[in-house]
This record gives C-alpha cells, sequence and structure tokens, in this order.
C-alpha cells in the first residue's frame, strides 16, 4: 500500500505541474503511466500473497489454527492490494486537479456509507466474521475507484489547464495586493 500511496503524491505533484505548465497531453499521459505502473507492481504483489499464502504466517507464528486464518484471508487481501493499487493514484490525480473537496465527498460517501455498513451486515448479520467485514470494505473500495477511473478517464485535460491557469491568476492577483510598497 506504502508503494501506492508513492504514486498518490507523485501523480499529484505531476498532474498539478502539467496542468499549471499547460500541458494537457503530458498531464493525461502520466496518469495513464502511473495507474500502469502501480497496477502491475500491486498485482505482481498480489500473486506473490497468494503463492505464499500457506507459508506466510509462519514468518510471525508457528501456530497452525492462525496459519490457515491468514491461508483463508489471503484472497481478501491480494484483491485489497489490487484496488489499493488504483484507488490512490486516482486520488492523487483529482487532487492534483485541484478536486479534493470532490475526493472527500467520494472516501466519506463510499467508506461511511457503503463500506462500513455492507461490512457490518456481511460480518455480523450474515456471520461471515472478519472475512464478511473486510468484504463490506472491499465493496467500498471498489465503487470508489469506480468512480474515480470514470471522472478521470473522461477529463477534459485541456479544460483544467485552464482552470489551473485561472486558480494561478486568481492567487497571484492576491499576492500583488498584499505586498507593500
Amino acid at each position: 500500500f506504502m508503494i501506492s500511496v508513492g504514486f498518490n503524491a507523485a501523480i499529484s505533484v505531476r498532474v498539478s505541474n502539467e496542468l499549471g505548465a499547460g500541458n494537457p497531453k503530458s498531464a493525461a499521459f502520466s496518469v495513464i503511466i502511473v495507474n500502469i505502473y502501480s497496477l502491475i507492481t500491486c498485482v505482481i504483489l498480489a500473486i506473490v500473497i497468494l503463492a505464499c499464502r500457506d507459508v506466510l504466517s509462519y514468518a510471525f507464528t508457528e501456530g497452525k489454527e492462525v496459519s490457515d486464518a491468514v491461508s483463508d484471508l489471503c484472497p481478501l487481501l491480494a484483491v485489497t492490494l489490487v484496488l489499493n493499487g488504483i484507488q490512490p493514484v486516482l486520488s492523487g490525480v483529482a487532487v492534483g486537479c485541484g478536486w479534493q473537496t470532490f475526493v472527500a465527498k467520494v472516501n466519506v460517501g463510499c467508506y461511511y456509507i457503503i463500506g462500513i455498513p455492507l461490512g457490518a451486515l456481511f460480518g455480523f448479520y450474515f456471520n461471515f466474521g472478519a472475512k464478511g467485514i473486510w468484504t463490506g470494505m472491499i465493496g467500498g473500495t471498489v465503487i470508489q475507484t469506480f468512480i474515480l477511473a470514470w471522472v478521470t478517464f473522461r477529463t477534459d485535460w485541456t479544460k483544467e489547464v485552464e482552470e489551473a491557469s485561472k486558480r494561478l491568476d486568481k492567487w497571484s492577483n492576491k499576492k500583488q495586493e498584499v505586498v507593500p510598497e
């Protein structure tokens, strides 16, 4: 997950710099490349987790019961890794475009309105336990990822350059008003 957080910060800065510099094609290209790199990295890690699922827990414990539980939860971990390879990057793109409020609303909606209630429903009402709670949270992440992907890949990058230019002009004018002579 921390690898994806690094990609989040990198794409946020890259998109904002490209938009501020007036390069819509570079911004769009950067979004695609970082998403591909992050996805490939997380898919590889997910495959490693799945391949090592029966021995992974023995790095931390020798208990057979714990090992069986870890092995049983590893597919959910693999799915979480892949989703968390995409979602933070898309959030970084949105932040780089200046859509922080939108991202915050999507986060709150997907986790607190969808993910947690689904997790509680699956985990406690349907008695799936930890798997149910985790599945509910994955559901929230899936919806968040789809929303952010839909918005990102429908973005008019030329329009975003214009919006960034307007924001830069706005802040430039405020700085000039504050500077004493």
